[in-house]
């Protein structure tokens, strides 16, 4: 496979390898994206649960992106765990530095088991400074309600709270639908000039670990390569609803999904 293109990622890292840097570098690897990273936190966690979060000194998150982006610049950069408010504001001088026009932001709050990712404090500055800078954010349920303060239950809901993030300064927002309870999953996505409403399938399994991860990272991947923003948005749930379909059933909780699955091989291994 020929590489596509460069992207940066800017998140924590998952010691089980189903959720974040390593879902993100996995997803990118496998849609023909080079992946570099600066890594924010070290998470240790398993299919059940979060354990601990240790946090990377801020001023080493910076020289991490800036220093990297000086050798290989990215074409996109996709931003998911900042769990601290010194964290977003290194993270903010950086891409002042770096100056990427194309910023994917997955505003990572809670993890599949319930546990909190990031401070009260950090969730205001994000509001404040970060949302301004980022080209589409992608938020599921229940980081849109506390982004935008809107209680969630319908489509309509959805769509209200994404026009409410809009008036924040983000000009794109693809709200996911996961959490509602309907036969369907609606991701909806959301600027000033349109709503598009991406339709799929439930699927019935518990394993959807780093889904939110791998659909961030997949859209940075296919927008990064020169696809317009909305299709990458609908390449991106394709590739992570494959993904959900042919997951590999690993862990006792909530397993990771299947990666790979963009990739045939052509050889016959014996």
């Amino acid at each position: 496979m020929k590489l596509r293109s460069k992207i940066l990622i800017i998140a924590g890292s998952d010691s089980s390898g189903g959720a974040g840097i390593q879902a993100d570098i996995k997803t990118a690897t496998c849609l023909g994206t080079y992946a570099m990273t600066a890594v924010t936190a070290v998470t240790i966690q398993n299919t059940t649960g979060v354990k601990s979060v240790v946090s990377i000194p801020a001023n080493e998150i910076y020289n991490q992106i800036v220093y990297t982006s000086k050798d290989i610049k990215p074409r996109a950069i996709k931003i998911g765990m900042l769990h601290s408010d010194q964290i977003i504001n290194k993270v903010l001088k950086a891409l002042n530095q770096i100056k990427i026009k194309k910023i994917i932001l997955d505003p990572v709050m809670v993890a599949k088991g319930g546990s909190k990712l990031i401070s009260d404090k950090a969730i205001s500055l994000m509001k404040k400074k970060l949302l301004k800078k980022v080209t589409l954010i992608t938020p599921n349920l229940p980081e849109a309600e506390i982004l935008s303060g809107v209680k969630i239950n319908t489509k309509e809901d959805m769509i209200f709270a994404a026009n409410k993030l809009i008036k924040l300064g983000i000009p794109n927002v693809l709200i996911k639908g996961g959490h509602l309870k309907s036969k369907k999953v609606n991701d909806i996505f959301v600027n000033k000039n349109e709503i598009k409403i991406f339709s799929s399938e439930r699927l019935n399994t518990r394993n959807t670990h780093g889904t939110g991860c791998t659909l961030s990272t997949a859209i940075t991947s296919f927008f990064s390569c020169g696809k317009p923003l909305k299709k990458s948005c609908e390449l991106g749930i394709k590739y992570v609803n494959s993904a959900i379909l042919t997951n590999p059933k690993i862990g006792k909780g909530h397993g990771p999904v299947n990666h790979l699955n963009s990739i045939r091989l052509n050889k016959k291994y014996k």
